[in-house]
């Protein structure tokens, strides 16, 4: 029987072996350049296509972090989660 620990491993190597050929198909990446250079020229290409949908990915990546950010904010002010590690009496 199978622990976590095995099949996270499993799922990372899996990852790492797919998610590269995966990001190569995907995104036009050619080897002189750079990865930041690479999704630059993509998300270029994005907002000459269809401005609005570049638009909302960036309002949809704001309010994700603005929602993390109050998540983790309402679980050390508003929970005992500091006690419970030992970081406050």
């Amino acid at each position: 029987m199978f622990g976590a620990m095995e099949i996270l491993m499993i799922a990372i190597i899996f990852g790492i072996i797919y998610g590269r050929d995966a990001i190569d198909r995907t995104f036009r990446k050619n080897p002189d350049e750079g990865t930041v250079e690479s999704l630059a020229w993509d998300i270029r290409d994005y907002y000459k296509e269809n401005p609005k949908r570049v638009t909302l990915m960036i309002v949809g990546i704001v309010l994700a972090v603005a929602l993390s950010t109050f998540g983790v904010y309402w679980v050390v002010a508003k929970t005992k989660f500091l006690r419970s590690i030992g970081l406050q009496y």
